[in-house]
């Protein structure tokens, strides 16, 4: 993986570019710590942090290409799974070939088939191609969203990159919030509406959408969404189809040029990844997988189970390292550990997030990275096959608005009371932008378009925020992590199944535990859902606890531009036990929402935020 970034402008000249690019490309070294290079050339400039994956000498980028009197220039961060396949169909039409990177392939596929080529790969990506002559920009992200792009529309060309703190180090881009950013972070918050980058001036190439830039004007498109299908297959065969789908994804996402292991949990998704790489290894002779769990100092001391958390991990991660025969390691994270990183998190996403619930996944990629420089993990499994509880639960289902953000009532009750907000009609405009977008089969019973908006809008949302603190906390680390379960084909084919399937025995997940059978030891397999495991030692809350008194004390601390500071000292007292419903999700509350709130603070502060 890397980091991109690129500036189309006619105004400045090439030599006013190169320090000023540096500077944006500098900012995201973290994602690519083994090479940096750039291009100039005319009105285009692009930077490129390298991540070495696959083919050090032959992958370097820019990568530039001629042909048919035009220059290609590609700036890429991603990984290709199908690059075998999509190279020989190239090759049949006469391509030629100097490197078995996937970066090359994706470079011909642009020359080959220009804004079609997204359509012929199979992975995780966001890239960019300048056509010299042409002077055309081209962009395009992965259809789930595992990469990031964000691109800023220029009065005088076009911004793009990897993450928003490079478009912000450009000296024309404001750091300002208007009414629209507000309530993101105040109504939707930690998660934000597709597309919108919080910022006044920055926006996201959403997923499975590409841009084309040409004579100052940008135009995007959507070139991939799900299907709404009869499904044709009966329950063996869609079990049958599940199970073949995800050991190709699991297997294909294996080829890497440097160390690689897995996320185990113990967890389905994690332990059936796990599971499938294992043998996977030992058929090639690549000796024992290498894997990776999390868990707290003193947590069984401490651990407090509830109806998200009904139980602690270690057993059943145990148990599918033994069948397994990995070499597993378990990384013990001290309090501090998670409270130094409260602030970097912040840093890595440029927005406010889910407290130590991103802190403690950066800590745990940092260690992976002594190990590994690639990692397998299980996002995006629940989202797909229906693993949340409001999936069925009634109450979830009849809530307005998003399920995860059942802190409506909580989220008023802290903001200013003359602040000129609508905190619930901004979040409800957004969710039924999405609930209009999803793709509805004509024919179906009320019951079945409702699984299928939910499904849509988990698709779009909750797990575009997972995927989102994924990438930006491993590549934190320098790490790579791939998601088998987000594989396309995957989602393709799970939309259309009914939900009598996925639910199969009134289990989260029923359908894909059977697909999992053989594969996962029975104790595992139908494991109840067990969310990312969070901490519940006291220390952590005195720590965020003290760092909202100091907070409370500033009299200039810009989170009371928007919350009233009366009602968070009243929460900081209780400890955060006078809120006890999540702020988002199933994990945030208590001391992970004053750590969140802590986190808007310091990211309107170290941003310099003009709201």
């Amino acid at each position: 993986m890397c980091g991109i970034v690129g500036w189309i402008d006619y105004q400045h000249k090439i030599n006013e570019k190169a320090p000023i690019l540096d500077r944006m490309a500098d900012t995201l070294r973290h994602r690519g710590p083994d090479d940096y290079q750039k291009w100039m050339e005319g009105p285009a400039a692009f930077g490129h942090q390298r991540l070495i994956v696959v083919d050090p000498a032959g992958g370097k980028q820019p990568m530039v290409r001629e042909a048919r009197d035009e220059k290609y220039v590609l700036c890429y961060n991603g990984e290709l799974y199908n690059t075998d396949d999509v190279r020989n169909m190239l090759k049949a039409k006469g391509w030629s070939f100097t490197s078995h990177s996937d970066t090359e392939v994706v470079l011909i596929s642009y020359m080959e088939w220009g804004v079609d080529c997204v359509k012929h790969l199979n992975g995780i990506f966001a890239f960019s191609v300048w056509e010299t002559n042409r002077k055309r920009l081209f962009l395009a992200r992965d259809r789930l969203g595992v990469k990031p792009l964000f691109y800023s529309d220029h009065k005088s060309g076009v911004l793009f990159a990897s993450e928003m703190k490079a478009i912000l180090a450009h000296p024309e881009v404001e750091a300002k919030v208007g009414e629209e950013g507000i309530h993101e972070i105040l109504s939707l918050g930690p998660s934000r509406t597709p597309g919108h980058g919080v910022f006044d001036q920055i926006h996201e190439v959403r997923p499975g959408h590409r841009a084309v830039w040409e004579k100052g004007k940008l135009s995007i498109d959507r070139y991939w969404n799900v299907v709404s299908e009869p499904h044709e297959h009966n329950f063996d065969q869609t079990v049958e189809k599940v199970r073949e789908l995800f050991i190709d994804a699991s297997e294909r996402q294996l080829v890497s040029d440097v160390k690689l292991g897995t996320f185990l949990s113990g967890g389905v998704d994690s332990s059936a990844i796990t599971a499938v790489a294992a043998e996977k290894y030992k058929k090639e002779g690549k000796g024992s997988l290498q894997t990776f769990s999390i868990d707290y100092k003193d947590q069984e001391k401490y651990f407090k189970k509830n109806a998200f958390q009904p139980d602690r991990d270690e057993s059943y991660i145990n148990l599918v390292s033994r069948e397994n025969h990995t070499d597993h390691t378990v990384m013990r994270a001290e309090t501090s550990d998670l409270v130094d990183r409260l602030k970097r998190a912040v840093e890595l996403r440029d927005l406010p997030g889910m407290a130590d619930v991103d802190s403690s996944l950066l800590w745990f990629c940092e260690q992976i990275k002594n190990h590994v420089t690639v990692a397998l993990s299980g996002e995006c499994a629940d989202e797909i096959f229906g693993g949340y509880p409001w999936y069925y639960r009634k109450e979830d289902q009849e809530r307005k608005g998003f399920p995860w953000i059942r802190s409506l009532d909580e989220r008023v009750s802290l903001v200013r009371s003359d602040l000129d907000v609508d905190i619930e009609a901004y979040m409800l405009r957004r969710y039924q932008e999405t609930v209009d977008e999803a793709p509805i089969l004509k024919g179906e019973d009320e019951a079945a378009q409702k699984h299928r908006q939910m499904f849509y809008l988990n698709m779009n949302w909750f797990m575009q925020t997972l995927l989102e603190r994924k990438d930006r906390m491993s590549m934190g680390a320098s790490l790579e992590v791939r998601v088998p379960f987000s594989d396309h084909r995957i989602v393709e084919y799970a939309w259309n199944i009914p939900w009598n399937m996925k639910h199969y025995n009134n289990q989260e997940k029923g359908l894909l535990r059977q697909a999992l059978r053989g594969v996962l030891p029975d104790k595992v397999l139908f494991r109840k859902k067990n969310p990312y495991p969070k901490t519940f030692h006291p220390d952590y809350t005195k720590s965020v606890c003290t760092w909202m008194n100091d907070i409370l004390a500033d009299s200039n601390a810009p989170l009371f531009d928007l919350f009233d500071r009366n009602r968070i000292r009243k929460l900081n007292d209780s400890e955060g036990k006078s809120i006890d419903t999540p702020w988002f999700g199933q994990l945030m509350t208590g001391p992970q929402l004053i750590a969140h709130l802590c986190q808007i603070n310091y990211w309107l502060k170290t941003y310099n935020i003009r709201l």
